[in-house]
């Protein structure tokens, strides 16, 4: 309704755009996290269910979907560990991963709803530093860590973290010495153990797009259109089935020029990498499929992007007029419905958010 047309109606017209607009549901709802350590952990299992973790040892845990985050036991001798990475199996059980050089780099694991802590891996790499820990929804999981001797580190459990080892003897072959992966949030790494591959993306100078055969611990890599540069390449990756095919997104960009969109997404559809065509608003460090909604949710420091069409074109997804104008931002990682990022912020995704976004 044009109100300027109808001059008779404004009165009318202005009531009903301010019934609209407070109608409007809140797209992140901000958490009582209790925190002001920067989080990079989050995994969301379902059932309410949820983990998150950080700086300074931190790690929180909910099982009433984010109405309450318990603040969970520091694991022994882990005050000043860095978690940037947390993978639950269900309300009592959990894996945390610190990163760091050498000892650093350790794995804790809980059974008894984060009450207690054990520490069952340490990075045996003096100069490793480890990036990643993914389950693939059972037993299995992968770890991985930055080059050593010319080679990606990996270590692989089949019993849910309690015994690791080498998944190869030298690792995963790295394309140049640069080459590194970023541990901005835990989804650099995919694992797909039903189709016998994971797969990683990396940085710091050269950056690709890495499918490995579990079997064989042969890389293939290719090169999606990402910004290249010592602090720019690929952050995340996730996917989705489509048919007889999968198809992956990808983000990243420079996360020392947060603003500067320029390679910070891409898409791998019909066998080949396609640049977005709309870019997302910045540099964003994690990327997640909403199965639900059939959206993609990119989120970074400056802010959180959707699309609908594979990654082709990215929207903002802006805060409604009843959020604070920064709720869409300063996130580092995502695990739907939830995102975490600086100083202990915690913001959980609205369903009504996404099915908005079909009408782009």
């Amino acid at each position: 309704m044009n109100c300027a047309i109808l001059p008779g109606m404004r009165r009318r017209c202005l009531f009903v755009m301010i019934a609209a607009s407070a109608s409007i549901q809140a797209q992140w709802t901000i958490q009582q996290s209790n925190t002001t350590a920067s989080l990079r952990g989050i995994h969301s299992i379902g059932g309410g269910v949820a983990w998150a973790s950080g700086a300074q040892g931190t790690i929180l845990r909910t099982t009433n979907d984010g109405e309450t985050w318990q603040t969970c036991a520091v694991p022994p001798q882990a005050d000043k560990l860095d978690f940037r990475g947390i993978q639950a199996f269900d309300e009592n059980t959990a894996v945390v991963m610190s990163a760091g050089t050498g000892a650093l780099s350790r794995l804790y694991k809980t059974t008894d709803a984060c009450r207690t802590w054990k520490l069952i891996f340490t990075n045996p790499d003096k100069k490793g530093f480890w990036d990643a820990l993914q389950f693939d929804g059972s037993s299995f999981g992968l770890l991985i860590g930055d080059q050593v001797r010319g080679h990606f580190r990996v270590f692989s459990t089949s019993d849910g973290g309690n015994t690791w080892r080498k998944f190869h003897r030298k690792g995963i072959a790295a394309v140049q010495k640069r080459q590194s992966i970023f541990a901005a949030s835990n989804t650099a790494l995919l694992v797909d153990r039903k189709h016998s591959t994971f797969y990683f993306v990396t940085g710091g100078g050269a950056t690709a797009f890495a499918a490995v055969d579990l079997h064989r611990a042969a890389p293939a890599y290719t090169h999606p259109d990402l910004a290249v540069g010592e602090t720019a390449g690929g952050f995340s990756i996730a996917s989705r089935v489509d048919g007889a095919n999968v198809i992956f997104v990808a983000v990243g960009g420079d996360y020392k020029a947060p603003d500067r969109n320029t390679g910070s997404a891409a898409s791998w559809v019909d066998s080949k990498w396609h640049a977005a065509d709309t870019l997302p608003g910045g540099y964003r460090s994690a990327v997640a499929w909403s199965a639900p909604s059939r959206t993609w949710i990119a989120a970074g420091p400056n802010g959180t992007d959707a699309s609908t069409n594979d990654g082709r074109n990215w929207h903002a997804l802006k805060p409604s007029v009843s959020e604070a104008p920064d709720a869409d931002r300063s996130w580092n990682a995502l695990s739907l419905p939830f995102a975490v990022g600086a100083k202990g912020r915690i913001g959980k995704l609205s369903s009504d958010a996404l099915s908005r976004s079909r009408d782009w």
